[in-house]
This record gives structure tokens, C-alpha cells and sequence, in this order.
């Protein structure tokens, strides 16, 4: 096992890839299920389990899947998946289920988990890609539940569901219009803090490069 590609798949869709901040992917979830805290924790969990399991199964199947029906193949193997998390939510969160409905049924077209599957899934191996499975559902999860928390705090007025008293909640602001304003800028802020860690980054290195090369002189010099 290569641990540099363990800890690169695992760290990609958290920072590097972020599927929501950095690749903009499924933003139509991103903005109708993140009016509250706990829709966007349940729209983050049940993608990520699709996400992995579909990953698996791409992947174990990548050999045997035809490549002129690939997309169709994916589809169906993302498609159980979905029902077994609709099924799940149906019999044991009936209220959520029913609210997130029509949008858990779309988990089948989301455009993160086709994208892996095709990109990533169907080119490596099953671990590498339940990693990337795991690895991208929580960074669109930890996406999800940022914005939520602030539309809900903000126009709501409230955090996972307990009421703030006195707080001047921005009621009238319309939900589409607030979950674009507040997914643009976290989306901007998001990368503004990538950029800067990078620029520290490639400073360290361009200070650490000049004491390295005169070390290797010096190195050469007593050799000779």
C-alpha cells in the first residue's frame, strides 16, 4: 500500500477537492438541503455512504463493466444504493425522509458520485477508491453542515434546531437567494485560506532551498 496516495485520497476531498468549495459539484443539494443543520448532516451521510459503496463497487466490477455502457452500469449500482439509504429513512426517520424526499432520490444523478465513479472509481483499486468514497462524502458532508449552520443561524435564528432567544433572525430573507449569498462567500473564503496556506508553503520551501544547496556544497567541498 502506498501511504503518500492513502493520505493524498484521504486528505483530497476535505481540502485539496473539496467537492463543494473547490470542484463546485452538487450544488443543487448544497443549496435546497442546507436551510437547517440537520438536513445537511443527513444529505451529507446518506451521499457518502452511496459515495463509498458505489466507489466499491465500480471499482471490484471496472474489469467486467463494458465501456460503451459504463454510465448506465454506474447508474444502476449508485441506484440500489440510494434505495437501501431511501428504505433506511423511510422506517426509521419518516418526518426527515419525508421533507428530503425528492432530493435523496436525485442522489442517483449527483454529479460528485458520477464523476468518481467514472474518474476515480473505475481506474483504481477498491481501497484507493472506498478511501476517495470516504474521503469525498465527508468533505461535501463538512460543506453542508458549514453552510447550514450559517443559514440556519442567520435566518432562522437558530442552531440544530434550539431556538436563540432575542436573536434578530433574518426571516424574510428569501431561502434560494441566502443559500447562494451564503454558499458564494464560505465558497471564497474557503479558497482565499487554500491560497494563503499554499503561498506559507511554497515561502517555507524557497527559504529552506538556499540552506539545503549550501549544504550540499559545502558537502562537496570536503569531499574534495
Amino acid at each position: 500500500m502506498d501511504r503518500r496516495k492513502v493520505k493524498e485520497t484521504l486528505l483530497g476531498g476535505l481540502i485539496k477537492n473539496n467537492p463543494t468549495f473547490v470542484l463546485v459539484l452538487g450544488t443543487c443539494p448544497t443549496i435546497a438541503m442546507t436551510t437547517s443543520l440537520s438536513q445537511a448532516f443527513a444529505m451529507g451521510l446518506a451521499t457518502t455512504f452511496v459515495l463509498i459503496f458505489s466507489n466499491l463497487f465500480v471499482s471490484l466490477l471496472r474489469n467486467v463493466i463494458p465501456d460503451k455502457v459504463r454510465i448506465p452500469c454506474y447508474i444502476v449500482i449508485i441506484s440500489t444504493f440510494v434505495i437501501i439509504v431511501q428504505m433506511v429513512m423511510r422506517r426509521y426517520l419518516p418526518d426527515l425522509y419525508a421533507a428530503m424526499q425528492a432530493f435523496i432520490a436525485l442522489i442517483v444523478v449527483n454529479c460528485i458520485i458520477l464523476a468518481r465513479a467514472e474518474s476515480y472509481a473505475s481506474c483504481n483499486k477498491p481501497l484507493y477508491s472506498v478511501l476517495d468514497g470516504v474521503s469525498m462524502g465527508l468533505g461535501f458532508t463538512a460543506a453542508l453542515c458549514l453552510i447550514g449552520i450559517v443559514r440556519e443561524f442567520i435566518a432562522g435564528g437558530s442552531f440544530a434546531g434550539i431556538k436563540i432567544p432575542n436573536f434578530p433572525a433574518m426571516e424574510g430573507v428569501g431561502a434560494s437567494a441566502f443559500g447562494f449569498i451564503t454558499f458564494g462567500c464560505l465558497m471564497a473564503l474557503f479558497n482565499f485560506v487554500i491560497q494563503k496556506v499554499n503561498e506559507a508553503r511554497e515561502r517555507q520551501k524557497r527559504a529552506v532551498l538556499p540552506l539545503s544547496e549550501g549544504k550540499v556544497e559545502r558537502m562537496e567541498v570536503e569531499a574534495k
